[in-house]
């Protein structure tokens, strides 16, 4: 690749222009031009668009050019996929998940209070996996080592770093008091609050600083438009924007859906100053606790209450700043809030340093002794989350019976469920990182407590989680190897013509038959959700009730339960303490090896493609960058040429294409057509977030857009047939490609052709055919479209 500034290239109003958008995992603008020499037109190192080097020769053939179009390839895969710090954003998994959940709501129209309360249910819930995951970190440092393990003198002699804390191996020094030592490990969670925050500030710097295009006319400068909270989305109604037409099916194409900056950083200030609070709630509940005792300080008592209150207001500021406002989707919110995102978290530090100092003050006979608060700490957390989760789905299923789309997945539950699944996924991270800190300090368990019991319980309920997913795998095992069957007499049907090979045949049908597995995703995540509603509510009332490990707890029950019980618990910590050293390993190999990061930026570029709504540390919506680049590169390329022009999205790339595309003004849009293959769009998207890919969104997608193709296979585990409701269907979605194109060896394939999946479309000659198609249907020079009754009588015609 020639890495040139970026090129001004004079074109022919009659050139046609193919814009390629690559999928997931990304790949090289070489392998998607097809040519070792490459030329970057514009863009950075970040994302950027190529063209072949041939093509931008000043001596390139004019004729060859209008015979043919001229492909540019877009590649973004570093946006997920960069340098070694990405492997940081593991760390960020869980706030990815719960971010999900905002844009899963179910599609509605004239509700506007219930969308409203869906995104805010969804924003307290991330703020309450943000407290969780601090927590976590406060039980490490705090409670683990600096409270328990520092103040026992087994455990201190056993790990030589915590002698200076340790009242017998320092001789009474002044760190081994107990407040001094929580004061000291109070650093390390608030180092993390940092850590996150700035993650999320640079982020927020490199994507939603990404200003999109603002046509004239008002489309993007259009300060009138209404502001809604609860995610932006008006519930259905119309929202012209400036644009001329009716683009409400769907937020995508409004001006500000892709510039969340707004949002963003009002909740990473709540957020960053959610974190700092709780760090000083642990302090402070530590010493108030031991300065209420009959005999106590008074003045430190009072002291204490009153920094407990300003906390306590400092709480409801952050619940305030969270519930206040949602997203600003029908304009350019160029506003930022700039003091409040500035006094808030400094006024949450400013009260940590006062917990500091507060929990250092000299307390003579003060001894740690047993675990600090953190059960009831958790038990609230969890119980909070739970109850966030059944309202969330209360209001869910509102919205869908108002609304029904039979092709929704979990009957609109989706949102909910994911919801509780990036709780799940919190309390996880939290609870294995503290009995793997537990074990490492005191493997024994006999000179300090632990963790709290609740954390013991929820790694518990792992084991009967996972033996209910492998009797789920094993039904869906058994039922794809029936339908493998089933669909051997429909791939001899679709080669009638060829010498067939039962061997050949079983291959594809096993082929086929696989890649159904995909529509059972939602089989599969609400037994996961429901089960881990159930064990997690079954073990939030067995700590409360017992106040022991499951192991101890059923000490006394039938042999068989004690047995379960032991070997459980026993499991649990296993497979927790293996999960977190995968994940310690995948993180570090990720930093220093390009390859693994690719593999954790496919799991982002399906994670990332939405603005961060719900949480502002979850990891970047790349398509905040990426739909403005193509949104600007569609535009200025029409304008200057006035040519025709094709943008072609695999995979991934598909449903940026189509985001980009409702982003148009109606003019630009009369001269791009759009080709898919292996899409998404339907099969993945229109499930899963209704309200933005459903089939009125996609419908009015096609009323909009004059020219769509889209390509699939029955092979493909991801792309599908778009289903367009009513007679749309048939102009959009062509019949499913043949896959292999021969069954056995014909004079056209001498040898086996390959079963491709979901790769290689490019090599089908129906791709060629339909691109050629909607080129001819832009009509000559980019002017008005073939109307859509000629084109269906050519067709017709075989014309």
């Amino acid at each position: 690749m020639e890495r040139t500034q970026e090129k001004t290239l004079t074109e022919d109003p009659a050139t046609a222009l193919e814009l390629l958008v690559h999928g997931v995992g990304g790949t090289t603008p070489e392998q998607m031009l097809d040519d070792p020499r490459t030329v970057r037109i514009t863009g950075d190192d970040t994302a950027a668009v190529f063209r072949r080097a041939a093509d931008t020769a000043p001596e390139a053939d004019a004729d060859a050019t209008r015979r043919r179009p001229v492909p540019e390839a877009y590649v973004w895969c570093n946006l997920t996929s960069g340098n070694g710090t990405r492997a940081l954003w593991l760390l960020l998994l869980p706030f990815m998940v719960v971010n999900l959940a905002h844009w899963m709501r179910p599609g509605a129209h004239g509700r506007v209070r219930t969308v409203r309360l869906y995104g805010l249910l969804v924003r307290l819930a991330g703020l309450t996996l943000t407290v969780l995951l601090v927590a976590g970190a406060c039980e490490v440092a705090l409670d683990l080592a600096a409270w328990q393990c520092a103040g026992t003198r087994a455990c201190a002699e056993r790990h030589s770093w915590l002698g200076f804390l340790s009242p017998a191996g320092s001789d009474g020094g002044w760190w081994s008091r107990p407040g001094r030592r929580l004061a000291l490990a109070a650093l390390l969670p608030a180092a993390l609050t940092g850590l996150l925050w700035y993650l999320s500030h640079r982020t927020w710097n490199a994507y939603e600083s990404q200003r999109p295009l603002a046509f004239d006319g008002g489309r993007g400068e259009d300060s009138g438009g209404t502001v809604l909270g609860g995610g932006g989305e008006d519930s259905g109604s119309t929202a012209l924007g400036g644009r001329g037409e009716d683009s409400g099916s769907t937020a995508l194409g409004r001006p500000g859906f892709w510039y969340g900056r707004r949002l963003v950083a009002r909740l990473r200030a709540a957020h960053t100053a959610a974190g700092l609070l709780t760090v000083a709630a642990v302090l402070t509940a530590a010493a108030s606790g031991h300065d209420r005792e009959p005999g106590g300080p008074a003045a430190l008592d009072l002291l204490g209450r009153l920094l407990g209150a300003g906390l306590l207001a400092g709480a409801l500021a952050v619940v305030w700043v969270v519930c206040r406002r949602g997203r600003s989707e029908r304009r350019l919110d160029r506003e930022l809030d700039a003091r409040l995102a500035r006094l808030l978290p400094l006024g949450a530090l400013a009260a940590l340093v006062l917990a500091l100092v507060y929990a250092g003050w000299e307390r003579p006979g003060w001894q740690s002794a047993g675990r600090l608060p953190g059960d009831a700490a958790f038990g609230g957390i969890a119980l909070a989350q739970g109850l966030l989760v059944i309202a969330l789905a209360v209001v869910a299923r509102v919205l869908h019976r108002a609304l029904p789309d039979p092709r929704a997945a979990l009957h609109g539950l989706g949102g909910p469920v994911v919801a509780l699944l990036g709780c799940a996924l919190g309390g996880v991270m939290a609870g294995g990182v503290s009995q793997r800190v537990a074990d490492w300090l005191d493997g024994t368990g006999a000179s300090i407590p632990g963790p709290p019991v609740l954390l013991t319980w929820q790694a518990s309920v792992i084991p009967p989680l996972l033996l209910v997913l492998l009797a789920v795998c094993a039904l869906l095992g058994w039922r794809t190897v029936r339908l493998a069957r089933a669909e051997r007499a429909a791939v001899e049907r679709d080669y009638p013509d060829e010498m067939r090979e039962p061997a050949r045949t079983r291959r594809i049908a096993r082929v086929r038959a696989l890649a159904t597995l995909t529509d059972s995703a939602p089989l599969i995540v609400a037994v996961t959700a429901v089960t881990t509603l159930l064990l997690g509510a079954g073990a939030l009332v067995g700590a409360w009730l017992s106040d022991r490990t499951p192991g101890r707890a059923a000490e006394h029950a039938h042999p068989f339960v004690q047995g379960a019980a032991e070997t459980a618990q026993a499991l649990g910590s296993w497979l927790i303490g293996l999960g977190f050293i995968l994940f310690v390993t995948w993180g570090r190999r990720a930093y220093k090896d390009a390859s693994a990061r690719r593999t954790i930026g496919i799991l982002w570029d399906v994670g990332t493609f939405w603005p961060r709504a719900a949480h502002p540390f979850a990891p970047p919506c790349y398509a905040e960058r990426a739909v403005p680049d193509l949104t600007w590169r569609m535009t200025s390329w029409t304008r200057a040429t006035g040519g025709r022009l094709v943008i072609s999205g695999h995979s991934q790339g598909s449903v940026l294409a189509a985001a980009a595309v409702w982003q148009l003004s109606p003019a630009d849009r009369g001269r791009v057509a759009l080709l898919t293959y292996g899409s998404p769009l339907e099969r993945l998207y229109g499930r899963w977030f209704p309200a933005h890919f459903g089939p009125a969104a996609l419908g009015a997608l096609h009323q909009e857009l004059d020219c769509w193709r889209n390509l699939y296979r029955r092979t493909d585990p991801i792309g599908g047939p778009v289903r367009l409701p009513g007679d749309c269907g048939p102009e959009v979605d062509r019949p499913a490609l043949k896959d292999p194109l021969a069954h056995g060896r014909t004079d056209r394939h001498p040898l086996p052709a390959p079963v491709l999946g979901h790769s290689d479309y490019q090599a089908d000659p129906a791709f060629a055919e339909e691109r050629e198609r909607l080129l001819a249907d832009l009509g000559p020079g980019g002017g008005v479209p073939t109307p859509r009754h000629t084109r269906a009588r050519r067709e017709a015609q075989g014309i």
